[in-house]
């Protein structure tokens, strides 16, 4: 099979917004609603950006708003956040979910252009910045909203050999359908190592970075459920490529990804994943 035509980065943003549109109620119902797995460092990264009572806070990248509510309840009456995010479906649940709070705003923008007439105390960003084309434009797009000695906070999901929730199915997955995903798409776990993540923070003006690794757990049930799972969740462009395969491809395809989740299947059949995270905290100069 052919590899597709690179993505540009414009063409992968419009992807990607076409995606993020179509799961975010998906991803929200399953995992940011709840402090389960990855999402049990929400709590952490709040703490570790020492959010305080009238801080001014830029979420970027705030999804369906896991961080921006924490972050509202702490910052108080005398506070304000913004989140900021591409995808509007995600936004709309959002704002749901925050229950018209007035502290809050929402801005629909793309992250290397968005421009704001404020400065901010800290700006946070959880699960987003690998998925940024150009994140050291990002990331000095947002370094001139900070204030001087203003927080960078930033969670990350580690490499792809700390998170096997991913690689069991990608790496088999990536074989059968070497278009899988696409040309042009940013490496995914390119910040999910210390040492690569300080480069890239420190490369964009930011000093004093301090760098904790946790390791959560998840727990996606059986092999069965895994799949199933994965397979309901999955966004369309995504599920009609595997529907490409034939049966016996597909049968051989989830056998090797049964094979990966073996060292992490208990006796009892139930799959328990170690999942290791990032949490940066960094400061503007």
């Amino acid at each position: 099979m052919t590899r597709s035509k690179k993505l540009s980065h414009l063409e992968y943003k419009k992807r990607l917004i076409k995606i993020w549109n179509e799961v975010a109620p998906r991803y929200h119902k399953r995992w940011a609603k709840y402090d389960i797995g990855p999402f049990r460092s929400s709590s952490e990264l709040v703490k570790l950006a020492d959010v305080r009572p009238g801080h001014m806070v830029l979420d970027l990248a705030c999804g369906t708003g896991a961080i921006t509510k924490r972050i509202a309840a702490k910052v108080g009456s005398t506070g304000r956040v913004v989140g900021v995010d591409s995808s509007i479906s995600a936004i709309k649940i959002a704002k749901k979910e925050i229950n018209n709070k007035t502290n809050l705003d929402f801005i629909l923008s793309d992250a290397e252009f968005i421009k704001f007439n404020k400065k901010f105390d800290l700006v946070t960003c959880q699960y987003a910045l690998f998925f940024f084309p150009n994140a050291g434009k990002v990331l000095r797009n947002i370094k001139q909203y900070l204030k001087k000695n203003g927080t960078l906070a930033l969670t990350l999901h580690g490499n792809k050999d700390t998170v096997p929730y991913f690689s069991s199915i990608l790496d088999v997955v990536e074989k059968f359908i070497p278009d899988y995903v696409p040309q042009g798409t940013p490496n995914l776990d390119r910040f999910g190592t210390s040492s690569n993540l300080k480069k890239t923070i420190s490369a964009s003006g930011f000093i004093d970075i301090r760098i904790q690794e946790y390791t959560f757990t998840y727990r996606p049930g059986t092999f069965s459920d895994y799949w199933q799972n994965y397979l309901k969740y999955l966004a369309k462009p995504l599920r009609e490529k595997i529907k490409t395969l034939s049966a016996e491809q597909r049968r051989k395809m989830k056998d090797q990804i049964k094979q990966n989740t073996l060292p992490h299947t208990k006796k009892s059949g139930q799959i328990v994943f170690p999942w290791k995270i990032l949490i940066l905290t960094a400061k503007k100069p």
